[in-house]
Parts: C-alpha cells; sequence; structure tokens
C-alpha cells in the first residue's frame, strides 16, 4: 500500500484529514495536522543544515513530537536515530559520534548529559523540547515558524529510515539500519494473519505507545498505528497508573506491553479495581510469560487476546508469534514457545558447523525476515559476522518443535535480558575493568522474579574493594539497568585452555533445577 514510510501521513491527511493521529496530554493532532507539522520540520530542518542521509537525534522520553521528528526524517530521507534515555553521558557520547549527528532534539532534564557528551562529539545543534535554548526556541516554536515543505517525498524505499542502537557484544553499541521497506513490511506482518482469532484493524481501534520509543518496540508500535490510520495515544513512561488511566479514558483497542508492566497492571488493580474490557489484544514479548502473569493478566484484560512475540532491533522487531487461542490459563507445552513465524518469515536451526538441525535439537537461531536489518552502521565486519545469505544469526539458542513452534533454550552471545533491555556483559565488563582492585571479572544474567533476569558481577580483586562500591563505581559509567544489581567475589574465573572465560560454569550453580538457561 505504501512505497515509503512517508506515504503513510500523507495518505491518511488525504483520506481521513480529521481523525485523530496522535494523543497525548494536551495534544490531540488529526493526520491532516501531523501532516502539516512534518512537513514543517522539514523546512526547520533544512535550515539546521539537514540534508538527506544525515542522522537526526532525539534523545528524550516519549512525546508527541517524537512523531514529528520521526515523520519529518522519512520523508525527506534523514534518518532517526532515537538515543536510550537511560544511558549516561560517555555512552550518549559514543553513539553521537557513531552516528554523526549534528542535531539533536532533548529536553531540559537532559541538558546536562548532552553538554558534558557534546564536548567530545561533533553535535552543533541542541533543540529543547519544553524551553528556547542557545539563541534558539522550543522545538515545536522553531517547527511551527516555518512554512510547510511543498517538495516531493525525497525518500526511497532501500533508503535507512531509522538507525537503532543495539547493545555491544565488544562493549560498544551498534546502530542497526532499518530501511522504509524493511520497517513497512514489519508493520504488516498483523494485516497477513488471516484466518486466525486475530482480527484486521478497526475503525474504532487506539492504540497505546507506552513503550519507549528509543526501542524498535515503541518505535514500531507508533508506526503501527499510523499505517492503519489509527489513534495513537503517546505516554511519556510506562508508569502504571498512568497506563490504566490511558486505557480506560482513551478507550484503548491495543497496545504491547513486557511481562514486567503486565505484572504490575494486575498488581495495581488488586488495590485500585478498573474495567480494561475496552482491549482487544494485547502483545507482549521480550520474555515468556510466566503462567502466573497469565493467569493475573486474563483476570485484569477480560477481553484481550493475548500474543507474544519473539524478534530483534536487527530483524525489524517481532518474527514469531504466538496466537491467542496456545495461551491457556491452566498452562501448556505451547506456552514455553514463543510462537511460529509470521507469513514470509523463515526461521532455521544450525549447529556449530552451520548444519540444519532436526526438530528438538537445539542449535544457533537462524532468522530470514523481510524486515531484517541492512547492516550495522559504519561495522562491515560486525555486518558480515550475523548477515549471512540473507540470514540473520540472532545468537540466540533454541530448537523448533515438530508445528514449527519456536523454543528459546539459551543465548549464544551471553546477552541479558532485563526488564526487556538487552544488556551485553561485555559493557558492564568494561566499565568494571576501569576500577583499580579489579584484577578480573565475569558479568553473567541470574533469574529474577520481578524483571526476568538480574545482572550479576563475579569479580576477581587485586585489591581492597566492596560490592556496593563497585555497583557504585559502575553507575557513574553506564545506563542504571546495565549496573549489576550484585556482586560476588571469587579467587579466580574458570577459563578453558585458550583462556576464554567459562560463563556457562559460573551460570550454572544460579540456574540449577531450570529447564532452560533463560528466564
Amino acid at each position: 500500500m505504501f512505497n515509503t514510510l512517508a506515504d503513510i501521513t500523507a495518505h491518511f491527511a488525504a483520506t481521513t484529514p480529521d481523525k485523530a493521529a496522535i494523543r497525548a496530554e494536551g495534544v490531540d493532532w488529526s493526520f491532516a495536522a501531523l501532516h502539516d507539522r512534518e512537513r514543517r520540520a522539514v523546512t526547520a530542518l533544512k535550515s539546521l543544515g539537514v540534508q538527506k542521509g544525515d542522522r537526526v537525534g532525539w534523545l528524550a522520553l516519549n512525546h508527541p513530537e517524537f512523531a514529528t521528528l520521526m515523520c519529518a526524517c522519512f520523508r525527506m530521507g534523514a534518518v532517526m536515530v532515537a538515543i536510550n534515555a537511560r544511558l549516561v553521558a560517555r555512552e550518549i557520547a559514543y553513539v553521537l559520534g557513531d552516528a554523526g549527528i549534528n542535531v539533536l532534539v532533548t529536553e531540559t532534564a537532559f541538558l546536562p548529559l548532552v553538554v558534558e557528551a557534546q564536548t567530545a562529539t561533533g553535535l552543533s545543534t541542541v533543540l529543547l523540547l519544553d524551553a528556547p535554548h542557545d539563541g534558539r526556541p522550543r522545538f515545536a516554536d522553531h517547527v511551527t515558524g516555518h512554512a510547510p515543505d511543498l517538495a516531493a517525498i525525497a525518500a526511497q524505499p532501500d533508503d535507512i529510515a531509522i538507525q537503532m542502537y543495539t547493545s555491544g557484544t565488544t562493549g560498544f553499541p551498534k546502530g542497526a539500519l532499518l530501511s522504509h521497506r524493511q520497517l513497512l513490511a514489519a508493520v504488516a506482518k498483523p494485516d497477513r494473519l488471516e484466518g486466525t482469532a486475530l482480527g484486521p484493524w478497526q475503525a474504532d481501534d487506539v492504540s497505546l505507545v507506552a513503550m519507549p520509543v528509543f526501542h524498535v518496540s515503541g518505535s514500531l508500535w507508533l508506526l503501527m498505528g499510523l499505517a492503519h490510520g489509527a489513534p495513537s495515544v503517546i505516554l511519556p513512561r510506562p508508569e502504571i497508573a498512568l497506563i490504566v488511566n490511558s486505557i480506560i479514558e482513551q478507550r484503548i483497542t491495543r497496545l504491547v506491553l513486557v511481562p514486567a508492566v503486565m505484572l504490575a497492571i494486575s498488581q495495581y488493580l488488586e488495590t485500585v479495581p478498573a474495567d480494561l474490557s475496552c482491549v482487544r489484544e494485547l502483545y507482549y514479548g521480550a520474555s515468556p510469560i510466566p503462567l502466573d502473569v497469565l493467569r493475573r493478566s486474563i483476570l485484569a484484560f477480560p477481553r484481550a487476546l493475548f500474543v507474544q512475540v519473539y524478534g530483534a532491533t536487527e530483524t525489524s522487531a517481532s518474527v514469531t508469534w504466538l496466537p491467542p487461542e496456545d495461551h491457556d490459563p491452566a498452562g501448556n507445552e505451547r506456552m514455553r514457545s514463543c510462537g511460529k513465524p509470521y507469513p514470509g518469515d523463515r526461521i532455521r536451526i544450525i549447529d556449530g558447523h552451520g548444519n540444519d538441525l532436526p526438530a528438538g535439537e537445539v542449535g544457533e537461531i537462524l532468522i530470514s525476515s523481510p524486515g531484517n536489518m541492512t547492516g550495522y552502521h559504519n561495522k562491515p565486519e560486525a555486518t558480515a559476522k550475523v548477515l549471512i545469505d540473507g540470514w540473520y544469526h540472532s545468537g540466540d539458542a533454541g530448537y523448533l518443535d515438530a508445528d514449527g513452534y519456536l523454543y528459546i533454550h539459551d543465548r549464544v552471545k551471553d546477552m541479558i535480558v532485563s526488564g526487556a533491555e538487552n544488556i551485553y556483559p561485555a559493557e558492564v565488563e568494561n566499565a568494571l575493568h576501569e576500577h583499580p582492585a579489579v584484577a578480573d571479572c565475569a558479568v553473567i544474567g541470574v533469574p529474577d522474579d520481578k524483571w526476568g533476569e538480574a545482572v550479576k558481577a563475579i569479580v576477581v580483586k587485586k585489591g581492597e574493594v566492596t560490592a556496593d562500591a563497585l555497583i557504585a563505581f559502575a553507575r557513574e559509567r553506564i545506563a542504571g539497568y546495565k549496573v549489576p544489581k550484585s556482586v560476588d567475589f571469587i579467587d579466580a574465573l574458570p577459563r578453558n585452555p585458550s583462556g576464554k572465560i567459562l560463563k556457562k560454569d559460573l551460570r550454572e550453580p544460579y540456574w540449577a533445577g531450570r529447564e532452560r538457561n533463560v528466564n
């Protein structure tokens, strides 16, 4: 239906101009209004020197102006780079420098971090969402102060639309390059689920964007609502009371959450009862749903169809879906899976030699999808390691059953998933190694009932230091969600003859008695 992502707002501005596109506190923009703001933002960005292919940064909580900036970038062929708002200054500086961002939209709360990061990068222009800065008005006034750009859409289907940073296996994040074509393919996936319990988007659908837009799940869900001509209600953060009240007041019908938030909602409703029966479809991902959380969530969302999804930033989000009919409050085998591939997506399981494995045997998960990224920004070697002959090598270990359902068993690359955030141990280890009392260290994920997994550091000391001191030291250098929740001390780390740390041995005591090494 759409050639580029920029065609979305143009289409609905022409066909349903008065229908709400974006809703937030104090904001109710129609598709016509959003389209007008988008074209004014193009002029505003051009006045700052932004050209096709340039990276434009966003460092803020969820905000309606994200839609303005994103759609403007789509139209002019610039690349949107949403930076994780939980990063510290030196991590922000790395992303700014790696992406080559010259224009950044942020807010006052993040300005001290931006100023600190700016000294080490080529960032030249900072616009604030909530105040004037450096001689320029706040972002909204800067946009509306320009005339709409009437030029034709400059973007082409294979142009990069979004550069989304993932955690780094070597201690540095990588910018996954997602094109217009790839993101449109991802947005269209639910429309291909014909003959299932899931229905097509309807005229009265209202979408809730509560997950962070600096993650692919949040930004893609915003695109999903826009692409289906539905109002998208944007919340600044996934606060439980705010989510519940928004569902009730805005009559939300579709949303994406993570199991930790679903559990928190059900617990909240035990003391503050509310009717959430307006929700028709609830998608969740980042981790399997514990049976108790499913039972609680069914009570919280009595009419909702539950769909688990699995994917990665590198695949433009989900590539598998667990149908509503496989969600049984009594429990069943398929609830341990993350579902089956969407039509058009394919999954392979291979051994260490690249051979395909039969059903039931564990190996690395490979993904072929029209949403697979173009590659990593300026990292051809890293790209070549994960994109081979059209297949994305996920680094996850799992198996397929006889019916094609995918089961996650472990992670080949040691990645930790805590509260829906991906954390690579190398980033944490690099930070800890800067402490003068640390001789050696390894970081692993251990089970956590609330967040799925928690970060644990295992440290060999060469001087006196406490666990609390190391945690505080790490907090100054890396984002809070990456900081170890606990530290154990050990005399020596187990290593193989080539010197590689045996993290499997380190993890084993904490995962003993569990069916799989992910939670």
